[in-house]
């Protein structure tokens, strides 16, 4: 079992039970987004409620994060709370796909645009999305 497995079965057995220090050494996962209203990117532990940190780079944003998530588990220790343990985000699946509803005009103004580009709906659609994605992460780094 290997150190991470017997922090995360102690959790289980007794959350109250926890070392401080042990449970602040578990890897949660980290998300982390720019924020137009804050001017900087936002860091949050998903796994802790209202665990989040701001920062002017991403980095920073994270480090600070790493204070916040040590603060939170300190302050759920002294009032008795559980410690959630970290979500492992490995398993999980995407299929690739997803259904989404648009209003009638704007269906039709993509199915005439990837019409005149000789392509498909679905093809069109995800263009537009990487082209999107990416100038968003451009935008953010």
């Amino acid at each position: 079992m290997t150190r991470r497995e017997k922090l995360l079965a102690a959790i289980r057995a007794n959350p109250k039970g926890v070392r401080f220090a042990d449970a602040c050494k578990m890897r949660y996962p980290i998300e982390v987004f720019w924020s137009e209203e804050d001017e900087g990117y936002i860091a949050v532990a998903p796994d802790l409620p209202g665990a989040s940190a701001w920062g002017k780079t991403e980095a920073g944003a994270i480090k600070e994060l790493r204070t916040a998530v040590e603060l939170w588990i300190k302050a759920a220790k002294k009032v008795g709370n559980p410690i959630p343990k970290p979500s492992d985000r490995s398993d999980v699946n995407y299929s690739g796909k997803f259904l989404m509803r648009v209003p009638r005009r704007l269906h039709a103004e993509l199915a005439h645009a990837a019409k005149s580009q000789g392509i498909s709906l679905n093809q069109y659609v995800l263009y537009l999305l990487t082209k999107g994605h990416g100038e968003r992460a451009k935008r953010a780094a």
